[in-house]
Formats: C-alpha cells, structure tokens, sequence
C-alpha cells in the first residue's frame, strides 16, 4: 500500500488499523531469585504451564489476563484483531446476566437495558432486508423476549451530544484569540481516534480534541443518572447494553473517567457489537424477520428543554412538563424561587392530549403501540396543514382591531381564580 505514495513521502504497513505494540505494557512478571539459574517451562496436555526449578519441583503458573483497562496504554489490539475475547464485554456476558435475573431474589436482579445506535440499526436492516423502523421494532421485541426490560435509541443521545459540541465550538471560537489551540476543535466521538491521539501525540493534539461525550456514552449518564432516577433505582441495580459498529466502543465503555466510584459501576456496562446481535439471534435459533414487532421505548419524552441562545449567552428558556410527576417538580422548583425556565407547556396526561383521557383505550403492549402510531398520524396531519398566519393576522385586524387592542384582549383572555378548600370536620385543629 505503501507504494500508492510518492517518494517523497512514504509510510510502511499502511491500514486503517493500529499495529499491535511490540511491548505490551502489562508483561508477564517473571520472580528472579538470586544465585538460581533459569527455569525450564513444561506445558502440559491441557495446555497448561508449569516452571520447573533447578531441583526438580514444579510450579503452577497463572495464565496472564488482560482487560480494557489494560489496553487504553497499549496500541490498539482491539481494532487489528476483531476476534479478541475480552471480559465483560460479549453477548456471552449479557445472556449471563438474563439467566440471573431468572433465579435471583427480586431484590438482586438488574433492571437490563438495551441501547441501540442507529448504525447498528441500519446494518441490520441491510441484512435482513427490513425496513428501518421494522428493525428497530423487531429487535426490541427479541431482545425482550429474552429479558431485557427495556430497550431505547441512541438518536435521542446523539441529539444531546451533536447540541453540547455546537455549544462548546461556539465557546472555543469565542476565546481562540487568548487560546491558540481552542480551534480547530477535533471531535472525540471515535474512541479509535481517540486512543491513537493519546498514545501517539499525547499533549500536542488533546487541548483541539472536544471534550463532549460521545452518543454512546452520554446515553450511559442518562441511563445510570435520569432514568435509574425515574425508576427509583441506583446506578448499580440497573445493567446497561449498548449495540454499537465499532469494537473500540467496548474500549471507550472501560475508560475510568466514566467509572461511577460511588455505587461502583460503569456507564455502560457492556458494549455488543451489530455482529454480536446476529450471533445471539443464531444462538436463539431465530431469524429476525419472523419476529412480531414492539414500539421501542422513550425516556424522557414527557419532560424537554430548548434554549434560544446568543453568543454562547441564554436568552430564554423554555420546557415541557407532561404528567403530575413533572408538574410536581415543577411546582417544588418555583416555590424554592429555582426555576429557570421562561416559559412552560404544562399538561396533566402522560404524553399530553394524544393520551387523554377520553380518547380511544387499549389493553397491554398494544396500548403503548397504539399510542406511537396516534402520534404519528397527528405528526404526519400537522405537517400537511398549510400556513394560516396570514388569515389569522386579517381576522385579527379587521375584527378584533388588531393585536392589543381592547377588543382583542377582552375576547382572547380570561382570568383564573384560587379555589379555597372547603372545611371539614376531620382537618379542624383542637
């Protein structure tokens, strides 16, 4: 490959992979005793070793073990050698921990969720010629036949990372004339570019390497942070899976920077790659086209914020509370004078007036269903309404006058009125 190049510039063993170390920084430790020759090694049928010394006597020797950890300081196995097995970091692990869930105590079994990147969705798809929302249906109802509880899409967390990166760029442009290294601003989403920025230039390159998490990972603090919140679980009780195109993803997952010290576990405790999920569906003896589809799950859809923003400065400050939960918060936020938001939508129901309570019921998994499908019927009916401000700005003129006037205020307005309790016999205090 190495001859594509010109004489001027030339590099050997090209590849889009990283070359495995020649010093591996974990060796093995060899115990040297003073005044004793070498050991001779024996292995045995089993494969395994035994140190024999100069008496005679045979010593067992310890396979040596690497992990992730391990690897951040080395040069990159993980990307030149796919088939590389590595703890805690396989389909294999994840079937573990389903069968324990099974025979646990209520109280010791994990709360298991799947996060599944649009990627990994898309290959998927291409092999088992699916469409793309039918994969991701089809995926969520095998992986919860096996037992997973919950499963969600990393477009919602890639959504979250691609907003933070815009905002640390326009950060970084803002303070580039005190900071020569604050621009360009290299994203720092592929952890394979990662490890070799670290390794390989080290100081000179990470000051331009973004400090915002990946998708991947970002979806790790929702998970163990939001979410283990909402079902009033720590960190720890819950088992996150991501499904992920890349086998550095395992390597990214292992940093200890997101290694929760406090209740002792990982953002993301076990990264699957697209190919392990074909292995598990063949394990399972099931072809995924033949599998009945389910709506995957949303986090958070019932609470949102947006921000109008200039110069990297807030200007207003908006959100949406569905549901009493996040009403409560709300309310808890503006009696304690720490609400920063200038304007909400509030509304009582779950998932707002879609999910009414006069609206049309059903039963079960089918009801959650029901509902994505109600919605994306008035998604698809807003989008085909064309624009009426025009009509709505001349009947505002010609009838009520105009915006602000008496007229309009009288007939566009009300007033609400505090409702005092009526006393009872049982609240009176003697």
């Amino acid at each position: 490959m190495a001859a594509r190049f010109s004489g001027v510039l030339q590099l050997t063993e090209l590849d889009d992979f990283i070359a495995p170390s020649q010093e591996c920084i974990k060796p093995v430790k060899v115990d040297k005793k003073p005044g004793k020759a070498a050991a001779k090694i024996r292995i045995e049928a089993d494969g395994s070793y035994f140190q024999i010394n100069q008496d005679g006597e045979a010593q067992k020797l310890e396979k040596a073990k690497i992990t992730l950890n391990d690897c951040l300081a080395c040069s990159g196995c993980i990307t030149s050698a796919e088939s590389v097995l590595v703890s805690q970091q396989s389909h294999g692990e994840l079937c573990k921990v389903l069968a324990l869930n099974k025979t646990a105590a209520a109280h010791e079994q994990k709360l298991v969720v799947v996060s599944v990147s649009p990627q990994s969705r898309a290959s998927l798809a291409a092999r088992c010629k699916l469409g793309l929302l039918e994969t991701a249906q089809k995926l969520t109802s095998f992986l919860k036949g096996l037992g997973v509880h919950h499963v969600f899409d990393t477009t919602f967390s890639r959504t979250f990372s691609l907003l933070e990166s815009q905002q640390e760029f326009v950060r970084r442009f803002h303070r580039q004339a005190e900071d020569k290294k604050a621009l360009p601003m290299l994203a720092s989403a592929c952890p394979g570019w990662i490890c070799y920025a670290e390794k390989t230039h080290g100081s000179f390159i990470i000051p331009h390497i973004s400090t915002t998490k990946s998708p991947q990972q970002v979806m790790g603090s929702l998970v163990k942070g939001y979410f283990a919140e909402q079902q009033h679980l720590p960190p720890d009780r819950i088992y996150h899976v991501t499904v992920m195109p890349c086998y550095d993803k395992k390597l990214e997952a292992s940093r200890p920077d997101f290694f929760n010290q406090e209740y002792q576990t990982r953002d993301v405790d076990c990264v699957i790659t697209t190919g392990e999920v074909l292995k598990l569906l063949e394990q399972e003896g099931v072809s995924l086209s033949d599998v009945d589809p389910a709506p995957l799950d949303t986090m958070n859809k019932d609470f949102q914020e947006v921000t109008l923003e200039r110069d990297g400065q807030v200007l207003l400050h908006f959100a949406l509370a569905y549901g009493f939960r996040n009403i409560q918060n709300l309310v808890q936020k503006l009696k304690r004078g720490k609400c920063p938001y200038h304007y909400v939508e509030v509304m009582a129901c779950p998932s707002g007036c879609l999910n009414g309570g006069g609206q049309i019921k059903l039963e079960g998994e089918s009801s959650k269903e029901e509902l994505q499908q109600v919605e994306r019927l008035y998604e698809s009916l807003r989008a085909e309404i064309p624009e009426e401000n025009q009509a709505v700005r001349e009947l505002c003129e010609h009838w009520l006058g105009g915006w602000g006037s008496e007229r309009a205020l009288q007939v566009l307005h009300t007033q609400y009125h505090a409702v005092e309790r009526a006393s009872s016999a049982l609240s009176i205090k003697w």
